[in-house]
């Protein structure tokens, strides 16, 4: 935009010399005007919300008082409406309840096969391990019913299905040493695997080291005698 042409001068005329420039404004006049800005239109902006917020509320309390008589009392309770009753209904307690109860009886009964075995009562093991994995088939400690049961089956059942219970449940469990360990034993003694029996032992005595110690899986995982007898036989290559 170019400037206004000056006016002419008379003849005669004192020129008056020109204004000086304002100075320029120095950063701090700067930022504090900035900061008053700001704080002025926070202000407006607080104040018409507050404004805002009271308008709503005293609209709230009117409709509820002209529903219910007044009372801002009435206002909470119309919030919380959809709100109201059990998160848990009785149908799914008693779900959770009959699951709780199967899976104490699948516990003690897998307990009970345990101590049966401990004891030497192999038929007696042998029967509460398998009702585990019949009648609870669903829940996952069935699986460690059936490495019990592989291993009572390996003392007065069919070697075979004891193996095949093995090789079964070593794949569902896999990473547990004590079926890897059992594994070994039976797939050197009974099938003459000698490769196929190092492989399952390197997998046991790596998750448990314990597994090269007869006396342990005799007296700690009260492993059945001809089990144990075929582990010694593959630790000592015999």
């Amino acid at each position: 935009m170019q400037p206004p042409p000056s006016p002419p001068v008379a003849a005669g005329a004192v020129v008056p010399p020109p204004l000086p420039a304002p100075p320029p404004p120095s950063p701090s006049t700067t930022r504090t005007t900035r900061r008053k800005v700001l704080m002025v239109s926070s202000g407006l902006l607080l104040a018409a919300a507050a404004g805002s917020s009271i308008s709503t509320t005293g609209g709230a309390r009117a409709a509820a008082g002209a529903r219910g008589g007044g009372g801002g009392e009435q206002v909470g309770t119309a919030a919380l409406v959809g709100y109201d009753g059990a998160v848990v209904t009785e149908a799914d307690k008693a779900a959770s309840a009959a699951v709780s109860r199967r899976v104490g009886e699948a516990v003690g009964l897998l307990e009970l096969g345990r101590e049966l075995q401990a004891r030497g009562e192999f038929p007696e093991a042998l029967a509460s391990f398998t009702r585990v994995v019949r009648e609870y088939a669903d829940l996952a400690l069935s699986e460690y019913a059936r490495v019990g049961r592989a291993l009572v089956l390996y003392e007065i059942g069919d070697r075979d299905e004891s193996i095949t219970e093995m090789e079964d449940v070593s794949i569902a469990l896999k990473g547990y040493p004590e079926i890897h360990a059992a594994l070994a034993a039976a797939l050197y003694a009974d099938k003459h695997a000698a490769l196929l029996a190092e492989n399952q032992f390197a997998i046991a005595t790596l998750l448990d080291p314990h597994y090269t110690d007869l006396a342990y899986v005799r007296d700690t995982k009260h492993w059945p005698p001809s089990l144990v007898g075929s582990l010694h036989d593959f630790i000592t290559l015999s």
